[in-house]
């Protein structure tokens, strides 16, 4: 579906737009640390929204998840970062889309339940695709340690988590919410690949069953019954009729006193 739209759509697509979301939280960052009331003209707040504050729609997503001087820095050049790979890896039309939808899942979250993650899950979203899609790409944590992304990535879903598991309702959907954009994009692949593995395995264990057990011999005398297992030494043949001799029993031959092939 993704693939029709973009054919169709894909001239709408604002090249570098987390650039462009980047450099209006670092305006308001400096707006708030002038004036710290003016985070809250700028918040996604359902009762103001409701009371014709439309431009709240749109101007939570420019409010930064700190107000620390040092830390304000990491967080421009990360989102930056994580913006270029996905649109290196997506193109401008998918990640607009998948940034767009984080948004308006948000925004949806915060009109139902009064409550929505803001910046912080919008964010995680972005830095969750970029885990799924290069797990295995290393980050420099707090500028120092190397670590592989998705050990980073799986840390961050900690708080997650412990909302989903014992957090109210209202805020179990605020989370599968504002997280709805991740999910629409990579669940269905990882369905996908883990029904094509379900398949393999079920075609791997027919396989398996269909082949001849270790313990089963390839042959045994019709007349005494030994078997190549039994009497690993012994020669076996098939007469004109199919049925499977020892060298000892075939047709015409004689057997020792207990039965067994002669000299075996």
């Amino acid at each position: 579906m993704i693939e029709r739209l973009e054919r169709h759509l894909s001239r709408f697509a604002i090249p570098g737009l987390i650039r462009y979301v980047v450099a209006l939280n670092a305006l308001v960052f400096l707006l708030v640390h002038l004036n710290p009331d003016y985070a809250q003209v700028l918040a996604l707040d359902r009762g103001e929204i409701l009371h014709g504050e439309i431009w709240r729609l749109v101007s939570w997503i420019f409010l930064p998840d700190t107000q620390s001087l040092f830390w304000i820095i990491f967080y421009l050049l990360f989102t930056w970062w994580l913006g270029d790979l996905l649109e290196q890896s997506w193109g401008a039309f998918r990640l607009n889309s998948y940034y767009f939808l984080g948004m308006a899942l948000c925004i949806a979250s915060a009109l139902i339940f009064g409550a929505s993650g803001g910046n912080l899950f919008l964010n995680l979203s972005l830095f969750l695709a970029v885990a799924t899609l290069a797990p295995d790409l290393e980050i420099l944590l707090f500028f120092i340690l190397p670590v592989k992304i998705k050990w980073v990535a799986l840390f961050s879903l900690i708080f997650p988590a412990g909302v989903l598991l014992f957090g109210p309702l209202a805020a179990k959907m605020v989370v599968v919410m504002c997280l709805g954009n991740y999910l629409l994009f990579f669940a269905p692949a990882y369905f996908r690949g883990a029904l094509a593995g379900q398949k393999t395995r079920v075609r791997r264990s027919r396989f398996e069953a269909a082949k001849l057990p270790a313990s089963e011999p390839l042959h045994r005398c019709a007349a005494c019954g030994a078997t190549d297992h039994s009497h690993p030494d012994a020669e076996f043949r098939v007469t004109a009729n199919g049925t499977e001799y020892c060298t000892s029993h075939l047709p015409g031959r004689t057997t020792d006193s207990t039965g067994a092939p002669a000299g075996g």
